[in-house]
């Protein structure tokens, strides 16, 4: 039983590990700066690799903005050609190549809506074609807030109504059609007029209008905003002229009395001294 002890023992000697000799400082020091040097650059490799992914998906997301924008058409509902809502009478007659004074006062209270109209056919004979015959520029308290173009019968012979939606909308973008037929106020001579079509947004709205007189086509636009608002205060002036109706007559007729008792003292003055009898 010794002897096994002893072999054991003599065998667990001959296996022990290999004697180590301390790590040197200088070389551990070594061995840690290359460790984080090469984390350092296996972030900054890391870094790019984000950065350039970043890069190409904006590139990528820009590309399909720009693809999106070309499929898309702009659309500006804020002016029809160059003619812009919410500019001033002056600045417009100016453009339209017309006199400010020329602007007529509908109603001065409670606010100031005046129209200005406008001809943009050439006069005389002219190889220009003009289809828009008449066009009236609606300003309340001083602020384009309305157009309404009528269209000539003649310059438009021929055209269908989808001829003129399809026009529009290359301007405005697709135009919308009324579920049902829509009728809107009888014309001057008492027409039936139907809307065909529209394009709008939250603040401007067009109208293409046709009347059952020749037939006819109108364009009408219109800045919601102030287009509520012009309503109320042409309301309100019909209230006011209505209730001081009496007055203004009385006034009037006294006016016209002391003008032909004017006139007629101003003969006498003259036939007096002359009369013989």
């Amino acid at each position: 039983m010794a002897t096994s002890v002893e072999l054991l023992e003599s065998q667990r000697a001959l296996w022990a590990a290999p004697a180590t000799e301390p790590l040197e400082e200088a070389v551990w020091q070594a061995w840690v700066s290359k460790g984080r040097a090469q984390d350092r650059r296996r972030r900054v490799a890391l870094a790019k690799v984000i950065k350039w992914a970043g890069v190409a998906g904006l590139i990528a997301a820009a590309g399909l903005w720009f693809h999106l924008a070309a499929a898309t058409p702009v659309t500006d509902l804020s002016k029809y050609r160059n003619f812009q809502f919410g500019t001033d009478l002056s600045t417009i007659a100016k453009q339209a190549g017309e006199i400010p004074a020329q602007a007529k006062v509908i109603h001065s209270r409670p606010a100031l809506i005046q129209e200005l109209e406008w001809n943009p056919q050439p006069l005389g004979a002219s190889s220009q074609s003009e289809a828009a015959k008449d066009v009236m520029f609606s300003f309340y308290d001083g602020k384009l807030f309305r157009i309404v173009v009528d269209y000539d019968r003649y310059e438009t012979e021929g055209l269908t109504a989808e001829d003129f939606v399809d026009a529009i909308s290359a301007t405005y973008g697709p135009g919308t059609k009324p579920a049902g037929p829509v009728k809107v106020a009888p014309g001057g001579y008492g027409e039936q007029e139907d809307i065909l079509a529209q394009w709008q947004d939250s603040q401007y709205r067009f109208d293409l209008i046709r009347s059952s007189y020749g037939p006819s086509f109108r364009l009408i636009g219109v800045v919601k905003g102030l287009e509520a608002q012009a309503k109320a205060a042409t309301l309100e002036a019909k209230r006011l002229d209505d209730l001081e109706a009496p007055q203004r007559d009385a006034a009037r007729l006294a006016s016209e009395g002391e003008a032909a008792n004017a006139k007629l003292e101003k003969a006498r003055l003259v036939n007096k001294p002359k009369f013989r009898p």
